[in-house]
């Protein structure tokens, strides 16, 4: 596995690991056509955030976006989970920064768990998303 810097081209593959990833959180409401979080992704996410990519060979297989101390996005292809490739991505984006927040979804165990065992701590909860879910904010210092 090797991590890379986005570039436009990794638009698709990256709004593919993104919409795999959704489709296995079965609590989350569907907002958004494939074609919308498609563009969202190219046109929105990758010219506002600094994104990492994860590939297993050429195989783009997850990404991180951050901006401005927050990591945004952190989804991986679920065939890629629990290999190391999230904690790869999140140290990477933690990488000069001294703090770093982020929101999870409250129904998300797993990432919840995922978080607190890299150093983040509880926040805040409330439902800052488009979802209505409840979710947490967490953040990590250096």
């Amino acid at each position: 596995m090797t991590l890379r810097e986005a570039s436009a081209g990794d638009a698709e593959p990256i709004a593919d690991a993104f919409l795999a990833a959704r489709a296995e959180m079965t609590y989350l409401p569907r907002l958004h056509t494939d074609e919308e979080t498609r563009w969202w992704i190219a046109n929105l996410v990758l010219p506002s955030h600094e994104v990492w990519v994860a590939c297993a060979g050429t195989r783009v297989v997850g990404f991180a976006a951050v901006r401005e101390g927050w990591l945004e996005h952190l989804y991986l292809a679920p065939a890629a989970q629990g290999a190391g490739v999230g904690t790869a991505l999140l140290e990477r984006a933690r990488q000069g920064m001294s703090t770093l927040d982020l929101h999870v979804f409250q129904a998300n165990g797993g990432a919840i768990r995922f978080y607190e065992r890299h150093g983040f701590t509880l926040v805040a909860t409330g439902n800052e998303n488009e979802e209505g879910l409840p979710d947490a904010h967490y953040r990590w210092t250096a």
